[in-house]
């Protein structure tokens, strides 16, 4: 005959019991729990009572099971067993669940990734899973932990962390010196680096063209690619010209693989920026560790 959850006993009395009838020994279940040896001894007392039975025989130097005793230890041992399995297992997976981040193929291979082994060095208990993808994921529904988004103020979903602006700029790599572009001369001999993604007028070279008056200009040819990361590192191999993103390539510009190339106006300016969400409201340890890193590599802050 069952009996109503609300009248179990306690999880603690059960598990006094289980350890000294595992051990048959109150002193060996006292060390198994890190209790003292009079504490086991009144929770084996406090089960007693609130069955209304004797399940141990207390000898000189020795214990027994009581037939209640040794019916109750057989299936809460078993209970017990399959409790601490369980739980062993979810712990196992919780302490070695990795960090996700997913971002753009762009942003993870100029910003994210140059930075990643430096934090793993530092961190070597923590995993860091990168899902580089263009394609926008739902973070609860994928269950990811962190995304990096770019987009307009306006259309940060609620929640997000301001990482840094876009500011675009002419890049190449010094042996082109195109350090100064002050008349349009200096861009015909070469070769312009196209992004082919969606239209945006900061990113594209016949804006920029337009904007210096320009607008006739005619390069000595155009190479498009589908991949701003790409088109970056074609720029870093002295293929042509690009329109850098330059917060993104800093690392690039600081090293000398890349140097800005000033134009006499202004170009077209970007109103988008790089945002920082979290999949959950509460999230890990390890997760908020990333998060604190990856503000800190941006400058920003929480």
């Amino acid at each position: 005959m069952s009996i109503a959850l609300v009248r179990l006993p306690s999880l603690d009395l059960i598990r006094g019991f289980v350890a000294v009838g595992r051990r048959m020994s109150i002193t060996l279940a006292a060390h198994d729990l890190c209790l003292t040896q009079s504490a086991v001894s009144r929770q084996v007392l406090a089960l007693e009572d609130m069955l209304g039975v004797r399940l141990l025989v207390r000898g000189h130097r020795a214990i027994a099971f009581t037939p209640e005793g040794e019916r109750l230890f057989r299936s809460a041992d078993g209970a017990i067993q399959q409790l601490q399995d369980v739980i062993g297992a979810i712990r196992v997976t919780a302490a070695s669940r990795p960090v996700t981040v997913t971002t753009s193929i762009g942003v993870a291979g100029l910003w994210l990734l140059p930075r990643l082994g430096d934090f793993l060095r530092r961190h070597p208990g923590i995993d860091v899973r990168l899902s580089a993808t263009n394609a926008l994921a739902d973070l609860r529904f994928d269950g990811l932990d962190l995304a990096i988004r770019y987009c307009a103020p306006e259309a940060a979903p609620e929640g997000a962390i301001r990482l840094f602006g876009e500011t675009v700029a002419p890049v190449a790599h010094p042996s082109l010196g195109l350090t100064g572009l002050n008349t349009p001369e200096g861009l015909e001999g070469q070769v312009l680096l196209e992004f082919d993604g969606e239209y945006r007028p900061w990113l594209q070279w016949s804006e920029w063209l337009a904007s210096q008056g320009w607008g006739a200009l005619k390069p000595r040819g155009v190479l498009r690619f589908n991949q701003y990361d790409q088109m970056i590192q074609a720029a870093i191999a002295g293929q042509g010209v690009a329109l850098g993103r330059l917060e993104l390539i800093g690392l690039a510009l600081a090293d000398g693989r890349l140097v800005r190339c000033d134009l006499p106006r202004p170009g077209p300016v970007s109103a988008n920026a790089y945002w920082l969400l979290r999949g959950e409201a509460a999230p890990r340890a390890e997760v908020e560790e990333v998060v604190r890193w990856i503000l800190a590599e941006a400058g920003a802050e929480s």
